[in-house]
C-alpha cells in the first residue's frame, strides 16, 4: 500500500483538537472533509422544503425524527465513504463487482431523473428566495444561478471546488439562529424531542418517509464514495491500485468527519422543524407553494431577520447541494460507463462527465419555466427517494460485506447491522404510508 501523505494525515489534526491548544479550531476545521460537504449538501432546499412542511402541517410533533435520522445517516454515509476508500473507486464501479451493467444503466438513468428534478426545483427555491432580498425576477435569478454553478463545478479544480463547498455548509447556521430568535418554551421543545408523536395519518407517513428520503438520500451515497476518491486523487494517489485499501487512522479520521457532518445536517433540520412549527403551524399556515411564501410568512410572524435567515440558507444550501446532485450522476454513469471522470479532468478529456452535469443543470433551469410548484416536487421526490432508498441501501449493504471488493476490509459488524436497521425502517415507513388510511 502506498505511504499516505502528510496532507491527509486528518487523525493527527483530531487528535490535536481533542487535546485542545490555541490553534484548536482551526485544526479541527482542517480536519473535516467530505463527511461535513455531504452531510450540509443533505440540507438543500427539497430537505428546508421537507421540514418546513413538517414544521408547518404538524409543529413540534415530528421534532424527535431528527434525533433517529442522526445515527441512521452517519452509518450509512460511513459505509459509502469506507467502500470509496478501501476499494479506490466510486460506489458505481464497487456495485458493477455484483451487479450487471444493464441494470446499474437502469438506476442511472433514474439517479438522473429524480435527481434533475430536484435540481430543478432547487433552483428555483433559490431563485423565489433571491427574489424576495432582492426583487429580480426569480425566472431570471435561476438562469444565472445555473449558470454560475455550471461555470463553478466545470471550471474550478476539485481542492478548490471542495473548499468553496465547505465554506457554503457554514450557512445551515442561520437556521439555529432564526429558531432561537423566536424564544421557545424548552420544555416543551424538548418532551416532543424525545417522545415520538403525530403518526396518526397516511399524510404523516408521507411526511415521515419523504423525511427519511431527503435525509437518507440515493445521490448522498454516489457523492460520499466519489469525493473520497477524488481525495485521495487529490493527495497523489492518480491509479485505482495506489488508493486501494485504507489505515485505520484514515477510516477513524473519516468517521469522524461524517458523525460531525451529519449531526450538523440534523441539527439544522431540527431547527427548520421548530422555527415553522412556532410560526406558521401556530398560525394555521400549512400549505405552501414556494420558498419564498414560506421566507414571507414567516416576516409577520417572527420579523424580517428571521424570513431574511431563512431565504439566505435557501440560496446558501442550493449552491452547495446542486453539484452534488449533478455530480453525483455524472460519477455514477461515469463508472459505470467507464468514462474519464474527476474534477480535475479538462473538460476535453472528460466531456460525457461533464455533459451529465451540465446537462442536469440545463434541464433544472428549463424546469423552472413548467408550471410546477417547487415545493411540492421538492417533497414528493423526497418521498420517491424515501421509497427508493432502500433498495439501494440492500445494494451496498451486499458490497460493504463482501471481502474481496473490500479489500479484505469490509464494513464493521457494527455497520452492517446499523445500516441494514436504516434498510428495515425506511422499508416500514414506506409499507405504512401506503397502509395507513
Amino acid at each position: 500500500m502506498a505511504t499516505e501523505p502528510p496532507s491527509v494525515e486528518r487523525p493527527t489534526d483530531s487528535a490535536r483538537w481533542v487535546r485542545g491548544g490555541p490553534r484548536a479550531v482551526r485544526r479541527f476545521w482542517h480536519s473535516l472533509g467530505p463527511g461535513l460537504v455531504t452531510g450540509a449538501a443533505d440540507d438543500d432546499p427539497s430537505g428546508i422544503a421537507t421540514y418546513s412542511i413538517a414544521g408547518a402541517r404538524y409543529g413540534t410533533s415530528l421534532l424527535w425524527m431528527s434525533l433517529l435520522t442522526w445515527p441512521l445517516m452517519a452509518a450509512v454515509q460511513t459505509m459509502c465513504a469506507r467502500i470509496g476508500m478501501v476499494t479506490g473507486h466510486g460506489l458505481a464501479a464497487a456495485l458493477q463487482q455484483k451487479f450487471s451493467r444493464s441494470v446499474l444503466l437502469v438506476m442511472c438513468v433514474g439517479l438522473m431523473i429524480a435527481n434533475t428534478i430536484n435540481i430543478g426545483a432547487d433552483l428555483a427555491g433559490m431563485a423565489d428566495a433571491a427574489e424576495l432580498i432582492t426583487g429580480v425576477n426569480s425566472h431570471l435569478m435561476v438562469v444565472v444561478f445555473g449558470g454560475l454553478i455550471a461555470w463553478a463545478t466545470v471550471q474550478l479544480r476539485y481542492a478548490v471546488f471542495a473548499r468553496v463547498l465547505k465554506w457554503l455548509a457554514l450557512v445551515l447556521g442561520v437556521y439555529i439562529i432564526a429558531a432561537i430568535d423566536l424564544k421557545p418554551v424548552w420544555s416543551s421543545v424538548l418532551h416532543d424531542t424525545f417522545f415520538p408523536s403525530g403518526l396518526r395519518s397516511r399524510e404523516a407517513w408521507s411526511t415521515v418517509v419523504a423525511i427519511l428520503g431527503t435525509t437518507i438520500s440515493p445521490y448522498l451515497f454516489f457523492w460520499q464514495a466519489s469525493q473520497e476518491v477524488e481525495e485521495e486523487k487529490a493527495a497523489g494517489k492518480v491509479t485505482e491500485e495506489a488508493r486501494r485499501g485504507a489505515t485505520e487512522a484514515q477510516l477513524h479520521a473519516r468517521t469522524l468527519d461524517v458523525g460531525f457532518g451529519t449531526f450538523f445536517s440534523n441539527l439544522a433540520m431540527f431547527f427548520i422543524i421548530l422555527t415553522t412549527a412556532l410560526t406558521l403551524h401556530k398560525a394555521g399556515i400549512t400549505e405552501l407553494a414556494t420558498g419564498a411564501e414560506v421566507a414571507k410568512a414567516l416576516e409577520p410572524l417572527a420579523g424580517r431577520f428571521s424570513s431574511w435567515l431563512y431565504a439566505i440558507g435557501v440560496i446558501g444550501t442550493g449552491a452547495l447541494a446542486i453539484p452534488t446532485l449533478a455530480g453525483s450522476a455524472a460519477y455514477a454513469f461515469a463508472e459505470t460507463l467507464g468514462w474519464q471522470q474527476g474534477m480535475d479532468e479538462k473538460f476535453k478529456r472528460a466531456k460525457p462527465f461533464y455533459a451529465v452535469i451540465v446537462v442536469s443543470l440545463l434541464i433544472g433551469v428549463l424546469l423552472d419555466f413548467a408550471d410546477i410548484s417547487p415545493v411540492k416536487a421538492l417533497y414528493w421526490t423526497a418521498v420517491l427517494n424515501g421509497v427508493l432508498a432502500p433498495f439501494l441501501l440492500t445494494a451496498i449493504l451486499m458490497v460493504a460485506g463482501n471481502k474481496t471488493i473490500m479489500q479484505g476490509q469490509p464494513s464493521s459488524r457494527l455497520g452492517m447491522v446499523t445500516v441494514g436497521v436504516t434498510t428495515v425502517v425506511m422499508f416500514g415507513a414506506a409499507i405504512a404510508m401506503f397502509a395507513t388510511g
